[in-house]
């Protein structure tokens, strides 16, 4: 694709409507919030990140690609590129939206980019998105998606230690079965979360790849569970993929450490290294 028709989508919108039903809470709080209490019930506030479940795209299954994502070429742009990474992402959390409240998310294809990387071409799409609550704005987002195209082996990228001594640890249980439910909980195909035998021969990937969006998931969560709140901000980064390989460790860290501003630095952890990194951020920290 040349760079004239990459940057012909930037400016696109988009506009998707959506709830977290007391249902489905139910069934988030069944995969990730178990023993955090009971699931909150309609009118109550939802968890955070919640509302990643709450607009999911109803692609018919003919309209996927070979990867389980829906085929590009109508809100996100048709790159030609097949391995697709959602690598980062900053939130700005107003008031918290509630269980069973009419959801919207109005969409905005901010940049669109081409670029050579070390493995590479590559093209970055960074989406805004606004997301609204029937009491009016409730979270800003920006969601940073990296293309690429699929390598003849598994090439890791740099491996950053461990933060060497933490404020929070604590093991996360990881299944088949707990990646079977995001990917039902985010109506999301992508075979590298449940499908081995494509994960390993046609992406190259040594196992199933744990849901990014899941990790940050249990990242700010921990953060909330820390600090007794919620963060006004909070950004994540992916700096390695994190698997479930048959033979290993079936458990992931997830370890905070905290700047001199009460930030608090947080990333999970595999092998001795970390996977997603996330920063959140208070009032009294910004």
């Amino acid at each position: 694709m040349d760079q004239l028709n990459v940057k012909a989508w930037e400016g696109r919108t988009d506009h998707e409507e959506g709830c977290i039903s007391e249902r489905r809470a139910a069934e988030i709080h069944a995969t990730l919030g178990a023993g955090h209490g009971p699931a909150p019930r309609e009118g109550e506030e939802m968890g955070p990140l919640w509302h990643w479940c709450a607009f999911n795209p109803t692609v018919p299954l003919n309209e996927l690609a070979r990867d389980g994502h829906p085929a590009l070429g109508d809100f996100l742009p048709p790159v030609r590129l097949e391995r697709r990474m959602w690598a980062s992402g900053r939130l700005t959390f107003g008031a918290p939206l509630r269980v069973g409240e009419r959801l919207s998310r109005r969409s905005f294809i901010r940049s669109v980019a081409e670029k050579e990387g070390k493995t590479g071409p590559m093209v970055l799409v960074s989406v805004d998105h606004r997301i609204y609550g029937e009491r009016g704005l409730a979270i800003e987002e920006r969601q940073d998606i990296v293309y690429l195209d699929i390598p003849d082996r598994f090439r890791p990228p740099a491996e950053r230690p461990l933060p060497p001594d933490p404020v929070l640890h604590r093991r996360q249980p990881i299944s088949e079965a707990l990646l079977f439910r995001y990917s039902a909980l985010t109506f999301n195909a992508h075979r590298i979360h449940y499908d081995l035998p494509y994960a390993q021969e046609v992406e190259h990937y040594p196992g199933l790849v744990v849901h990014g969006p899941m990790q940050a998931t249990w990242l700010i969560q921990a953060a909330c569970r820390y600090r007794g709140r919620r963060p006004r901000h909070f950004d994540f980064r992916a700096v390695h993929p994190v698997f479930l390989t048959p033979g290993d460790s079936h458990e992931l860290d997830i370890m905070a450490s905290e700047d001199e501003t009460g930030a608090l630095l947080l990333c999970t952890g595999q092998g001795g290294y970390q996977g997603m990194q996330a920063t959140a951020m208070w009032e009294e920290t910004v």
